[in-house]
Protein backbone atom coordinates (compact mmCIF):
# COMPACT_ATOMS: atom_id res chain seq x y z
CA UNK A 1 0.00 0.00 0.00
CA UNK A 2 1.22 3.59 -1.09
CA UNK A 3 1.88 5.99 1.78
CA UNK A 4 -0.91 8.15 0.66
CA UNK A 5 -3.05 5.68 0.44
CA UNK A 6 -1.82 3.93 4.18
CA UNK A 7 -2.40 7.71 5.53
CA UNK A 8 -5.88 7.58 4.30
CA UNK A 9 -6.65 4.32 5.12
CA UNK A 10 -10.29 3.85 6.61
CA UNK A 11 -10.60 2.90 9.72
CA UNK A 12 -13.38 0.73 8.98
CA UNK A 13 -11.54 -1.78 6.29
CA UNK A 14 -11.93 -4.45 8.82
CA UNK A 15 -14.98 -5.49 7.54
CA UNK A 16 -13.36 -7.16 5.18
CA UNK A 17 -12.56 -9.71 7.58
CA UNK A 18 -15.65 -9.69 8.56
CA UNK A 19 -17.58 -10.31 5.07
CA UNK A 20 -15.04 -12.84 4.33
CA UNK A 21 -15.45 -14.72 8.18
CA UNK A 22 -18.99 -14.74 7.57
CA UNK A 23 -19.18 -15.94 3.92
CA UNK A 24 -17.06 -18.52 4.87
CA UNK A 25 -19.31 -19.62 7.99
CA UNK A 26 -22.43 -19.69 5.69
CA UNK A 27 -20.68 -21.81 3.37
CA UNK A 28 -20.06 -24.41 5.96
CA UNK A 29 -23.29 -24.29 7.64
CA UNK A 30 -24.92 -24.68 4.20
CA UNK A 31 -22.57 -27.84 2.76
CA UNK A 32 -19.69 -25.88 1.13
CA UNK A 33 -16.80 -26.86 2.73
CA UNK A 34 -14.12 -26.75 0.54
CA UNK A 35 -15.43 -22.68 -0.28
CA UNK A 36 -15.77 -22.03 3.59
CA UNK A 37 -11.61 -23.08 4.05
CA UNK A 38 -10.57 -21.59 1.08
CA UNK A 39 -12.38 -17.91 2.55
CA UNK A 40 -11.13 -19.07 6.26
CA UNK A 41 -7.53 -19.68 4.86
CA UNK A 42 -7.55 -15.79 2.90
CA UNK A 43 -9.12 -14.28 6.33
CA UNK A 44 -5.92 -15.91 8.32
CA UNK A 45 -3.92 -13.85 5.66
CA UNK A 46 -6.07 -10.85 5.90
CA UNK A 47 -6.80 -10.29 9.66
CA UNK A 48 -2.84 -9.38 10.56
CA UNK A 49 -2.09 -7.97 6.92
CA UNK A 50 -5.08 -5.64 8.51
CA UNK A 51 -3.24 -4.91 11.96
CA UNK A 52 0.00 -4.61 10.30
CA UNK A 53 -1.19 -1.75 8.45
CA UNK A 54 -2.96 -0.11 11.03
CA UNK A 55 0.33 -0.45 13.67
CA UNK A 56 2.16 1.31 10.13
CA UNK A 57 -0.44 4.09 10.02
CA UNK A 58 -0.42 4.79 14.03
CA UNK A 59 3.33 4.84 13.45
CA UNK A 60 3.97 7.00 10.43
CA UNK A 61 0.53 8.75 10.32
CA UNK A 62 -0.81 9.37 14.01
CA UNK A 63 -1.86 12.59 13.66
CA UNK A 64 -4.47 11.44 10.85
CA UNK A 65 -5.67 8.20 13.23
CA UNK A 66 -5.93 10.47 16.38
CA UNK A 67 -8.13 12.71 14.09
CA UNK A 68 -10.38 9.79 13.17
CA UNK A 69 -10.73 8.92 16.58
CA UNK A 70 -13.02 12.28 16.44
CA UNK A 71 -14.27 12.38 13.19
CA UNK A 72 -18.42 11.69 13.51
CA UNK A 73 -18.26 9.84 10.18
CA UNK A 74 -14.30 7.61 10.52
CA UNK A 75 -14.23 6.79 14.82
CA UNK A 76 -17.04 4.18 14.37
CA UNK A 77 -15.09 2.31 11.76
CA UNK A 78 -12.54 1.35 14.42
CA UNK A 79 -15.72 -1.29 16.27
CA UNK A 80 -14.96 -3.41 12.89
CA UNK A 81 -11.66 -4.69 14.39
CA UNK A 82 -13.70 -5.81 17.05
CA UNK A 83 -16.56 -7.86 15.08
CA UNK A 84 -13.32 -8.81 12.80
CA UNK A 85 -11.71 -10.33 15.79
CA UNK A 86 -14.51 -12.22 17.06
CA UNK A 87 -16.01 -13.18 13.47
CA UNK A 88 -12.37 -14.93 12.78
CA UNK A 89 -12.86 -16.56 16.33
CA UNK A 90 -16.22 -18.28 14.94
CA UNK A 91 -14.24 -19.35 11.82
CA UNK A 92 -11.69 -21.01 14.24
CA UNK A 93 -14.39 -22.83 16.26
CA UNK A 94 -16.44 -23.76 13.36
CA UNK A 95 -14.92 -23.95 10.72
CA UNK A 96 -11.35 -24.99 12.24
CA UNK A 97 -12.29 -26.41 14.72
CA UNK A 98 -9.40 -24.91 17.32
CA UNK A 99 -11.48 -23.54 21.00
CA UNK A 100 -7.93 -22.70 21.98
CA UNK A 101 -7.74 -20.26 18.85
CA UNK A 102 -11.64 -19.12 19.15
CA UNK A 103 -10.88 -17.95 22.75
CA UNK A 104 -7.83 -16.20 22.64
CA UNK A 105 -9.39 -14.12 19.92
CA UNK A 106 -13.20 -13.78 21.86
CA UNK A 107 -10.99 -12.69 25.09
CA UNK A 108 -9.50 -10.11 22.55
CA UNK A 109 -12.51 -9.12 21.10
CA UNK A 110 -13.76 -8.32 24.67
CA UNK A 111 -11.20 -6.12 25.38
CA UNK A 112 -11.36 -3.90 22.01
CA UNK A 113 -15.03 -3.80 22.87
CA UNK A 114 -14.16 -2.00 25.99
CA UNK A 115 -11.31 -0.10 25.22
CA UNK A 116 -13.29 0.96 21.76
CA UNK A 117 -16.66 1.69 22.84
CA UNK A 118 -15.90 4.05 25.74
CA UNK A 119 -13.32 5.58 24.53
CA UNK A 120 -14.93 6.39 20.94
CA UNK A 121 -17.87 7.28 22.38
CA UNK A 122 -16.67 9.92 24.98
CA UNK A 123 -14.60 11.47 22.54
CA UNK A 124 -17.32 12.27 20.11
CA UNK A 125 -19.17 13.20 23.38
CA UNK A 126 -16.77 15.72 24.71
CA UNK A 127 -16.00 17.35 21.41
CA UNK A 128 -16.46 21.08 21.19
CA UNK A 129 -17.52 21.02 17.39
CA UNK A 130 -19.88 18.82 16.38
CA UNK A 131 -21.59 18.08 12.99
CA UNK A 132 -25.44 18.97 11.98
CA UNK A 133 -26.82 15.20 12.44
CA UNK A 134 -28.21 14.93 8.99
CA UNK A 135 -24.07 15.04 8.16
CA UNK A 136 -22.72 13.32 11.55
CA UNK A 137 -24.81 10.25 11.06
CA UNK A 138 -25.20 6.92 8.97
CA UNK A 139 -25.31 3.12 8.87
CA UNK A 140 -21.85 3.00 9.74
CA UNK A 141 -22.52 3.97 13.22
CA UNK A 142 -24.30 0.74 13.79
CA UNK A 143 -20.58 -0.86 13.44
CA UNK A 144 -20.91 -0.36 17.42
CA UNK A 145 -23.94 -2.42 17.46
CA UNK A 146 -22.51 -5.59 15.17
CA UNK A 147 -18.94 -5.25 17.59
CA UNK A 148 -21.22 -5.97 20.52
CA UNK A 149 -23.17 -8.81 19.28
CA UNK A 150 -20.42 -10.33 17.20
CA UNK A 151 -19.04 -10.77 21.16
CA UNK A 152 -22.19 -12.09 22.22
CA UNK A 153 -22.18 -14.62 19.65
CA UNK A 154 -18.58 -16.34 19.96
CA UNK A 155 -19.26 -16.08 23.82
CA UNK A 156 -22.51 -18.51 23.26
CA UNK A 157 -20.32 -20.37 21.05
CA UNK A 158 -17.58 -20.77 22.99
CA UNK A 159 -19.83 -21.72 26.22
CA UNK A 160 -20.59 -25.46 26.05
CA UNK A 161 -16.47 -25.90 25.52
CA UNK A 162 -15.73 -24.08 28.98
CA UNK A 163 -17.67 -26.39 31.36
CA UNK A 164 -18.09 -25.23 34.57
CA UNK A 165 -17.65 -21.28 33.29
CA UNK A 166 -20.26 -22.24 31.08
CA UNK A 167 -23.11 -20.49 33.04
CA UNK A 168 -20.94 -17.45 33.79
CA UNK A 169 -20.16 -16.68 29.91
CA UNK A 170 -23.42 -16.79 28.62
CA UNK A 171 -25.15 -14.87 31.27
CA UNK A 172 -22.02 -12.32 29.82
CA UNK A 173 -23.17 -13.21 26.61
CA UNK A 174 -26.54 -12.71 27.76
CA UNK A 175 -25.64 -9.28 28.42
CA UNK A 176 -23.85 -7.77 25.50
CA UNK A 177 -26.94 -9.08 23.42
CA UNK A 178 -29.10 -7.26 25.27
CA UNK A 179 -26.82 -3.66 25.39
CA UNK A 180 -26.07 -4.19 21.78
CA UNK A 181 -29.67 -4.29 21.51
CA UNK A 182 -30.65 -1.35 23.35
CA UNK A 183 -27.61 0.61 21.35
CA UNK A 184 -28.96 -0.40 18.42
CA UNK A 185 -32.78 1.16 18.68
CA UNK A 186 -31.12 4.25 20.39
CA UNK A 187 -28.93 4.59 17.03
CA UNK A 188 -31.91 3.73 13.83
CA UNK A 189 -34.12 6.24 15.54
CA UNK A 190 -31.98 8.46 14.98
CA UNK A 191 -30.85 7.07 11.55
CA UNK A 192 -34.76 6.21 10.72
CA UNK A 193 -35.17 10.16 11.45
CA UNK A 194 -32.22 11.45 9.32
CA UNK A 195 -33.81 9.41 6.44
CA UNK A 196 -37.18 10.89 6.69
CA UNK A 197 -37.00 14.48 8.00
CA UNK A 198 -33.80 15.67 6.28
CA UNK A 199 -32.80 15.56 1.82
CA UNK A 200 -31.17 12.96 0.91
CA UNK A 201 -28.48 13.00 -1.95
CA UNK A 202 -27.10 9.69 -3.71
CA UNK A 203 -23.76 10.40 -1.54
CA UNK A 204 -25.58 10.06 1.52
CA UNK A 205 -26.41 6.36 0.68
CA UNK A 206 -22.69 4.95 1.10
CA UNK A 207 -22.47 1.13 1.63
CA UNK A 208 -22.60 1.26 4.94
CA UNK A 209 -26.39 1.86 5.10
CA UNK A 210 -26.44 -2.30 5.15
CA UNK A 211 -25.52 -2.15 8.17
CA UNK A 212 -28.73 -1.50 8.93
CA UNK A 213 -29.96 -4.83 8.36
CA UNK A 214 -26.50 -6.48 9.18
CA UNK A 215 -27.06 -5.17 13.10
CA UNK A 216 -30.49 -6.78 13.02
CA UNK A 217 -29.09 -10.08 11.54
CA UNK A 218 -25.97 -10.20 14.11
CA UNK A 219 -28.84 -9.46 17.18
CA UNK A 220 -30.55 -12.49 15.25
CA UNK A 221 -28.07 -14.80 15.33
CA UNK A 222 -26.86 -14.03 18.63
CA UNK A 223 -29.89 -14.72 20.00
CA UNK A 224 -30.47 -17.97 18.14
CA UNK A 225 -26.76 -18.73 19.40
CA UNK A 226 -27.99 -18.16 23.50
CA UNK A 227 -31.22 -20.02 22.66
CA UNK A 228 -29.28 -22.99 21.38
CA UNK A 229 -26.77 -22.72 24.89
CA UNK A 230 -29.61 -22.93 27.45
CA UNK A 231 -29.08 -26.22 28.75
CA UNK A 232 -25.91 -24.74 29.97
CA UNK A 233 -27.46 -21.49 31.68
CA UNK A 234 -30.03 -21.31 34.39
CA UNK A 235 -30.87 -17.71 33.39
CA UNK A 236 -30.91 -18.75 29.77
CA UNK A 237 -33.54 -20.73 30.59
CA UNK A 238 -35.74 -18.94 32.83
CA UNK A 239 -36.37 -16.18 29.77
CA UNK A 240 -36.14 -18.34 26.99
CA UNK A 241 -39.50 -17.53 25.67
CA UNK A 242 -38.46 -14.03 26.04
CA UNK A 243 -34.87 -14.83 24.17
CA UNK A 244 -37.13 -16.49 21.60
CA UNK A 245 -39.42 -14.02 20.81
CA UNK A 246 -37.04 -11.21 20.83
CA UNK A 247 -34.99 -12.85 18.35
CA UNK A 248 -37.40 -13.35 15.76
CA UNK A 249 -38.30 -9.92 16.46
CA UNK A 250 -34.65 -9.06 14.48
CA UNK A 251 -35.27 -10.95 12.10
CA UNK A 252 -38.57 -9.72 11.00
CA UNK A 253 -36.39 -6.32 11.76
CA UNK A 254 -33.47 -7.42 9.54
CA UNK A 255 -36.20 -8.93 6.88
CA UNK A 256 -38.05 -5.92 6.87
CA UNK A 257 -34.61 -3.85 5.58
CA UNK A 258 -33.93 -5.50 2.67
CA UNK A 259 -36.19 -4.48 -0.04
CA UNK A 260 -36.00 -1.36 1.70
CA UNK A 261 -32.17 -0.94 0.97
CA UNK A 262 -32.48 -2.95 -2.27
CA UNK A 263 -35.11 -0.21 -3.25
CA UNK A 264 -32.48 2.92 -2.56
CA UNK A 265 -29.60 1.40 -4.02
CA UNK A 266 -32.07 1.36 -7.36
CA UNK A 267 -32.88 5.03 -6.50
CA UNK A 268 -28.83 5.98 -5.96
CA UNK A 269 -27.45 4.08 -8.81
CA UNK A 270 -30.17 3.74 -11.34
CA UNK A 271 -32.44 6.82 -11.05
CA UNK A 272 -29.60 9.30 -9.87
CA UNK A 273 -26.97 7.55 -11.73
CA UNK A 274 -24.44 7.51 -8.70
CA UNK A 275 -21.30 5.69 -10.66
CA UNK A 276 -21.13 2.39 -9.17
CA UNK A 277 -16.73 2.40 -8.20
CA UNK A 278 -15.02 0.26 -5.31
CA UNK A 279 -14.99 1.46 -2.01
CA UNK A 280 -13.52 -0.38 0.53
CA UNK A 281 -16.50 0.74 3.03
CA UNK A 282 -18.60 -2.04 0.31
CA UNK A 283 -17.65 -4.73 2.32
CA UNK A 284 -19.91 -3.58 5.09
CA UNK A 285 -22.45 -3.94 2.66
CA UNK A 286 -21.43 -7.77 1.81
CA UNK A 287 -21.39 -8.65 5.37
CA UNK A 288 -24.80 -7.87 6.00
CA UNK A 289 -25.41 -10.79 3.22
CA UNK A 290 -23.68 -13.03 4.89
CA UNK A 291 -24.83 -12.30 7.90
CA UNK A 292 -28.45 -12.64 6.93
CA UNK A 293 -27.34 -16.11 5.67
CA UNK A 294 -26.23 -17.19 8.80
CA UNK A 295 -28.75 -15.96 10.81
CA UNK A 296 -31.30 -17.48 9.49
CA UNK A 297 -30.18 -20.85 9.21
CA UNK A 298 -29.68 -20.65 13.07
CA UNK A 299 -33.18 -19.29 13.41
CA UNK A 300 -34.73 -22.34 11.77
CA UNK A 301 -33.09 -24.44 14.36
CA UNK A 302 -33.84 -22.37 17.78
CA UNK A 303 -37.45 -21.72 16.76
CA UNK A 304 -38.38 -25.44 15.19
CA UNK A 305 -39.13 -23.59 11.82
CA UNK A 306 -36.85 -25.89 9.28
CA UNK A 307 -38.72 -24.12 6.43
CA UNK A 308 -36.77 -21.04 6.78
CA UNK A 309 -33.26 -22.55 5.90
CA UNK A 310 -34.74 -23.05 2.28
CA UNK A 311 -33.89 -18.79 2.65
CA UNK A 312 -30.26 -19.32 3.69
CA UNK A 313 -29.76 -21.87 0.93
CA UNK A 314 -30.48 -18.44 -1.91
CA UNK A 315 -28.79 -15.85 0.11
CA UNK A 316 -25.62 -17.80 0.24
CA UNK A 317 -25.51 -17.60 -3.28
CA UNK A 318 -26.07 -13.82 -3.39
CA UNK A 319 -23.51 -13.61 -0.42
CA UNK A 320 -20.87 -15.21 -2.56
CA UNK A 321 -21.13 -13.50 -5.37
CA UNK A 322 -21.20 -9.76 -3.83
CA UNK A 323 -18.25 -11.06 -1.77
CA UNK A 324 -16.41 -12.15 -5.41
CA UNK A 325 -17.38 -9.01 -6.93
CA UNK A 326 -16.50 -6.51 -4.32
CA UNK A 327 -12.88 -8.86 -4.20
CA UNK A 328 -12.43 -8.17 -8.04
CA UNK A 329 -13.20 -4.59 -7.63
CA UNK A 330 -10.44 -4.79 -4.58
CA UNK A 331 -8.01 -6.61 -6.67
CA UNK A 332 -8.14 -4.00 -9.51
CA UNK A 333 -8.25 -1.04 -7.65
CA UNK A 334 -5.25 -2.48 -6.13
CA UNK A 335 -3.47 -3.28 -9.07
CA UNK A 336 -4.33 -0.21 -10.82
CA UNK A 337 -2.88 2.06 -7.68
CA UNK A 338 0.74 0.70 -8.08
CA UNK A 339 0.84 1.54 -12.09
CA UNK A 340 3.34 4.35 -12.89
CA UNK A 341 2.45 7.99 -13.73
Amino acid sequence: MTEPRLAAMHPAYFALVMATGIVSLACELLGLHPLAIALFAANLAFYPALWLLTALRAIRHRDRMRADFSHHGRAVGFFTTVAATCVLGSQCLVVGGSVTAALALWIAGIVLWAVLIYSVFALLTVKAEKPPLADGINGGWLISVVAAQSVSVLGAQLAPELGDRAPEVLVFALAMWLGGGMLYLWIISLIFYRYTFFPMSPSDLAPPYWINMGAAAISTLAGAMLVGATPHSPVLAQILPFVRGFTLLWWATASWWIPMLLILGVWRHAIRKFPLRYDPLYWGAVFPLGMYTVCTARLSRAVDAPYLIAISRVFVYVALAAWCLVAAAMAWHLVRGRRPG
